[in-house]
């Protein structure tokens, strides 16, 4: 029974690790260049309803993950057990830069679009793609080590077998 819910926890992990990952690298790679590429009105119209979808989606996939993988954490032992716990504090790392770095922008970027953007706007929105740059890399590391850590139990499993 453990070994089952272990793999389940697993499986919901990388599951949720990689969706989080690939929504961060997705905006990382397309949504910030487009942003920086339309005039600045559009950017932040864009930008503030993009934001009432990514609350609700991206703050479940991090919960998600992270929930996922320290549970897993608790239920492994000796080096599993630390990548796991890893990669779950590195998507409570995620979280804290979304809460603490960009939310408080976004919440500014939704003023300006309704009113217009201060003159030292583009410091602004540059300490916000810092923090999305910060944050998809605490995402893609963390998958990393979840895809390291089934592939090392697969790797496990076929030896046994053999």
């Amino acid at each position: 029974m453990n070994h089952m819910r272990t793999r389940l926890l697993l499986g919901v992990s990388l599951l949720s690790t990689g969706l989080l990952a690939g929504a961060f690298s997705y905006g990382a790679a397309n949504l910030v260049p487009t942003f920086n590429s339309v005039p600045i009105d559009m950017r932040l119209d864009f930008h503030t309803e993009l934001m009432k979808m990514n609350g609700i989606t991206m703050q479940a996939a991090m919960a998600v993950s992270a929930l996922s993988s320290l549970a897993l954490a608790a239920l492994t032992r000796e080096r599993t057990r630390v990548l796991t716990a890893t990669a779950g504090l590195l998507t409570v790392a995620s979280f804290l830069i979304t809460r603490f770095g960009n939310v408080p922008i976004n919440g500014r970027i939704k003023q300006w679009a309704a009113t217009a953007p201060p003159a030292d706007h583009p410091e602004i929105l540059r300490r916000w793609e810092l923090f999305n740059d910060a944050r998809t890399c605490t995402a893609i590391a963390a998958f990393a080590i979840l895809i390291y850590v089934a592939l090392r139990q697969t790797g496990r499993r076929a030896t046994e077998h053999h």
